[in-house]
């Protein structure tokens, strides 16, 4: 048996050897997505989209609780409407796929492929908005968007991908800033909260900013390979695409004035920032709010009397203790499914067998720690409880003591050089846009963000690289 288990868990590429190559074996044989023939698409399995309607369900409350609600905008953009933000479409030019035939017949506009739907959804507003009593407007749709990328991975950087996007217009410039980092902390609280990854939030250098905002604000987080992931960002868009889409309303003194806009989003990639915070050589390790399974139940020897009827009893007081509970009663050998639960990242495992009746006891073995752990069948499903939420501590902290053993503080460039190998780099910059250039040409390091939880002071400090006067604090890394 221990040979069969140790052939199973060699199934799966060691991340310390191929970490490129772990990743993709964990989510093929997880069964989380698959390859399509379409370049660059992928087709996420039952598995992983159960981990997206969880991600999806979480964040949705969340943003109602804001007080936005949810509408649905056309996936095809107008040329002519998707060039009047000139900004913009700069940005998003080598990403757009373009729709130009209707059958058999060339169109006479051709239509873009939503990249990101500032343009159509602006336009719609510009129609919507009269009064400031119509204001502000706090709307978020849930959908999928095409960029034409060249180097793709599933989860991560695909060609089309699944997100929400909200959009929201406000009266004043402050009004939008506050929503732009509400909506922040509303990333920061389910990724922390549900996700148990911690990030760090702040703003991005003026070149990594969305195109045409005015401000950009990210949550950052460190995956196990010490490369950064964006997870999330929010705009603030001031009232650059309100001049372009004609976004006006008549104010309280009875002026036309343009509103302020935002728009913030999260995506599927947020799965592989999943993967490579908390995954192993074992497989995957779900956090117990996104696990599609939280408790699975194994019978030993369930061919004996009493042992499956037991395994189904324990399944019914879990199910109404709201967990989401799965009993393996499956042919295939007890090895095997230890090993495919472990893969598949289920926070618990139980297991009962007639010795176990017999004690009036389960055996439960925790995904985070492995510790395995005897506890009594009365008042089972209550602790199992209070372990989902010991289990999502557990994970935070570790990730948290990683990016913190993988964070350096640099006052020199041999620190910064040896920092960027293994992870986050804080460091005093110049905030010039050709030394940030010449620091990624020369590291592979690009600027993450202006923390906005550390003291950025950083007078009477010189940049890293150029030696200038230093402007801000800033964390670098190299990053997917």
């Amino acid at each position: 048996m221990a040979k069969k288990e140790t052939q199973f868990v060699q199934e799966i590429t060691s991340r310390d050897v191929d970490f490129a190559k772990w990743y993709t074996d964990i989510i093929l044989k997880t069964d989380m997505c698959d390859y399509t023939d379409v370049k660059g698409c992928m087709t996420i399995k039952p598995y992983g989209y159960a981990i997206w309607e969880l991600m999806q369900k979480e964040m949705d409350q969340r943003f109602k609780d804001t007080g936005h609600q949810n509408a649905y905008f056309p996936l095809l953009i107008p040329e002519s409407m998707l060039m009047k933000e000139a900004e913009h479409v700069e940005g998003f030019a080598p990403e757009v796929a373009w729709v130009t035939h209707g059958g058999n017949e060339k169109l006479q506009e051709r239509l873009a492929i939503r990249p990101t739907s500032e343009t159509i959804i602006g336009t719609m507003y510009s129609k919507w908005i009269q009064s400031y009593r119509d204001l502000p407007v706090l709307m978020n749709q849930w959908c999928n968007v095409m960029r034409w990328e060249k180097s793709t991975r599933p989860f991560l950087r695909t060609s089309e991908f699944l997100w929400q996007e909200g959009h929201t217009a406000h009266e004043t410039h402050d009004d939008a800033v506050e929503e732009t980092l509400r909506m922040l902390d509303v990333y920061y609280d389910f990724m922390v909260n549900v996700l148990a990854i911690p990030v760090i939030r702040g703003g991005k250098s003026e070149s990594e900013r969305f195109a045409g905002a005015e401000a950009t604000y990210t949550c950052e987080a460190l995956m196990h390979d010490g490369k950064a992931l964006q997870m999330g960002t929010s705009h603030f868009l001031s009232d650059h695409f309100a001049r372009a889409y004609d976004i006006k309303y008549l104010s309280r003194e009875g002026k036309q004035e343009y509103c302020y806009t935002t728009s913030w989003g999260t995506s599927t990639r947020m799965i592989g920032g999943l993967i490579m915070v908390h995954g192993d050589d074992r497989g995957l390790k779900l956090p117990p709010k996104v696990a599609p399974i939280q408790v699975v139940i194994l019978p030993i020897a369930m061919h004996k009397e009493g042992v499956l009827d037991k395994a189904n009893e324990l399944f019914e007081q879990c199910k109404a203790a709201g967990l989401r509970v799965k009993v393996d009663d499956s042919e295939q050998s007890a090895g095997w499914k230890f090993n495919q639960w472990e893969m598949k990242g289920v926070p618990v495992r139980l297991e009962v067998g007639p010795r176990d009746i017999e004690n009036g006891v389960v055996v439960a073995v925790r995904r985070d720690t492995l510790e395995k752990i005897t506890l009594p069948m009365e008042g089972l499903a209550e602790r199992l409880v209070e372990m989902m939420n010991e289990i999502h501590e557990g994970m935070l902290n570790a990730a948290l003591e990683h990016r913190l053993a993988h964070t350096t503080t640099a006052e020199n460039f041999g620190e910064f050089m040896d920092g960027v190998k293994k992870g986050f780099v804080r460091a005093p910059w110049c905030s010039d846009a050709d030394c940030e250039i010449e620091i990624k040409c020369i590291t592979g390091a690009s600027t993450r963000c202006k923390p906005m939880e550390e003291d950025t002071n950083v007078e009477g400090c010189k940049c890293i690289l150029c030696g200038k006067p230093a402007k801000t604090l800033m964390y670098f890394a190299r990053a997917y």
